[in-house]
């Protein structure tokens, strides 16, 4: 049995790219040296220029109208280089790869299995090995999350939402290479151990704009039909039974905390976000920003007074559409938000169900979380934007449901 050669570095990327590593910093970011001599041997095309280029503006601004600290700056220029480097890697394995499935598939059933482990591993000592506890909100304790061998449980459950769309699409368009009765336990268990509402709530409002979207076209399957609705009215019964006779649960606690406003975490990560990044900008550059590195050294003071931190936090902030703004100004939030929606026309994101549920999701949550050196939001950038899953394009799913009508008859 031949391994796939680019199976190694999936595994890298999803199981250990974090591991005794500081925050932000990946392997996958220090083996771009030779992802990049790689890009540049199959694809014959240079890559770093152009985003060298485009930073260029900013770059000038920063050191020489701003008050950018050069080391520092230039520490996380090389880190976004970087990134970029294997983001460039990640496009070409895609447009290289011929069995990208047979990759995904064993990922998923290694990660199920790590997650039947983490659960015994739960009520030892050594439970800080992949799981993190945390205070979240209002009301409840510190609560334990699965994390595996990530920095946190939300950067997990984001690593995993790529495998849960492709696989669930699989299920629901009976194309499911693994029987359901053992898939969807592959596909839930993560996130009911990870516990992140961000990327859960995210995950269903993609969903549900994706079904929409396609209404009619996705009703019509029997499978899709009954998967939504057994799973409403089991969620309905669980929700009655949990509401009625369990309703100091942390998840109600934390769902209430979060309608009133009173949840840390997810203010933290959402108005918060925007409001620091505001704060920042007015006493800075509000067009260009106050550059890369820089939110620690500018926003030091802003963020420790806004929530009272001890001298010792670091002060960051969660929010990738923030952290740009806050990082680029106006422009470069504008500029972000606009090349997202020039690739999605432009790569005809619609046209392919994946995606395009990929793209909701990765659109939303950047506004509730993520940084700007996040791999893993970056990849399901590149996956929605680049065509290589043709068993989920909608012409093909239009085309096999007309010649079923015409058998049928």
């Amino acid at each position: 049995m031949t391994v796939n050669k680019y199976l190694p570095f999936a595994f890298v990327y999803f199981f250990l790219n974090t591991i005794a590593l500081p925050f932000g910093l990946t392997y996958t970011a220090l083996l771009a040296p030779l992802f990049y001599v790689w890009i540049l041997f199959v694809r014959r095309q240079e890559v770093l220029l152009p985003f060298m280029v485009l930073l260029l503006p900013y770059m000038i601004v920063h050191l020489t109208i701003g008050d950018a600290e050069p080391e520092i700056y230039a520490l996380s220029l090389l880190n976004l280089a970087l990134v970029y480097i294997f983001c460039q890697a990640v496009y070409t394995f895609l447009m290289m790869c011929k069995d990208i499935e047979k990759i995904l598939r064993s990922i998923l059933v290694c990660n199920f299995i790590l997650c039947l482990l983490a659960i015994p591993l739960y009520f030892t000592a050594w439970n800080y090995l992949i799981w993190d506890e945390q205070i979240l909100t209002e009301g409840v304790g510190q609560l334990t999350r699965l994390k595996l061998f990530t920095y946190e449980p939300s950067y997990y459950a984001l690593l995993f939402t790529p495998l849960f769309f492709y696989f669930l699409l699989q299920y629901l368009f009976k194309q499911n290479p693994i029987r359901g009765v053992l898939l969807l336990p592959m596909l839930f268990l993560p996130f009911l151990l990870s516990f992140s509402l961000g990327v859960i709530s995210t995950i269903f409002i993609a969903a549900l704009l994706t079904w929409l979207l396609y209404f009619r076209r996705l009703t019509s399957k029997k499978r899709i039909a009954n998967s939504v609705l057994t799973s409403s009215a089991i969620a309905g019964v669980v929700i009655l039974v949990v509401f009625f006779f369990f309703r100091n649960n942390q998840l109600f606690l934390r769902l209430s905390n979060i309608i009133s406003g009173r949840d840390t975490s997810g203010k933290g990560r959402t108005v918060d976000a925007f409001l620091l990044a505001q704060k920042i900008l007015q006493e800075n550059n509000e067009i260009f920003g106050v550059g890369l590195g820089q939110i620690k050294i500018v926003g030091n003071d802003i963020i420790r007074n806004y929530y009272f931190y001890d001298v010792n936090m670091t002060v960051t902030i969660p929010n990738a559409a923030a952290e740009t703004l806050a990082i680029f100004g106006w422009t470069g939030f504008v500029l972000r938000i606009g090349l997202e929606l020039f690739l999605f026309f432009h790569t005809r994101v619609w046209t392919n169900y994946y995606r395009l549920v990929l793209f909701t999701f990765i659109f939303i949550y950047q506004f509730t979380g993520s940084f700007i050196t996040n791999i893993a939001e970056y990849v399901i950038w590149i996956l929605a934007f680049t065509n290589v899953f043709p068993q989920f394009n909608v012409r093909r799913d239009k085309e096999l449901h007309a010649l079923y009508r015409t058998d049928s008859r």
